[in-house]
């Protein structure tokens, strides 16, 4: 192996062990500012945002003790480096960036929890809510029934004509 691919596979490995979780992607007609607008906003949430060579990137996963199909890298490959705490918030900026994009990214394969996930369950990941919203659903699908019989108890209370009005 030449010298230079030795330098980018170490700095690979370096980059896959130091995240704790990576999103594999393929990518197409990825202009360079559309690039720059995808890797300030993964920037933002601690990610790096890194296009890689097939090659390269499967022998720095095997090195790094991660198992790749190498069928599945297929096309131009961007992987997002990140810490797991932002994963998904990652996931998301990555799924927002291909909609708007006319499906410039697709999701091949990611690694969360120590386990390796096909591409479409990272993209079912990506659609959920976020943590706050799904918080958010929850303490209102819990208070709206208190709150709807609050509202009788108070207007029964008022009278019977305020019950009947409302």
């Amino acid at each position: 192996m030449r010298e230079e691919k030795k330098i980018l596979l170490d700095e690979i490995k370096e980059k896959i062990d130091e995240s704790t979780a990576l999103i594999v992607t393929r990518y197409n007609k990825l202009p360079p500012n559309g690039a720059w607008t995808l890797r300030e906003g993964l920037s933002k949430l601690g990610c790096q945002f890194e296009v890689v060579r097939k090659r390269v990137f499967a022998k720095a996963a095997e090195q790094a003790g991660i198992q790749i199909d190498e069928s599945l890298l297929v096309g131009h490959i961007g992987v997002a480096f990140m810490a797991e705490a932002n994963a998904l918030q990652s996931a998301k900026v990555l799924l927002k960036y291909s909609e708007d994009n006319a499906q410039a990214i697709q999701f091949l394969l990611g690694k969360m929890d120590g386990k390796i996930i096909p591409g479409s369950e990272v993209e079912v990941l990506a659609k959920l809510p976020a943590l706050d919203e799904l918080r958010a659903q929850l303490l209102g699908l819990l208070v709206a029934p208190m709150s709807q019989l609050l509202a009788v108890f108070d207007a029964a209370m008022a009278g019977p004509l305020a019950a009947k009005e409302t």
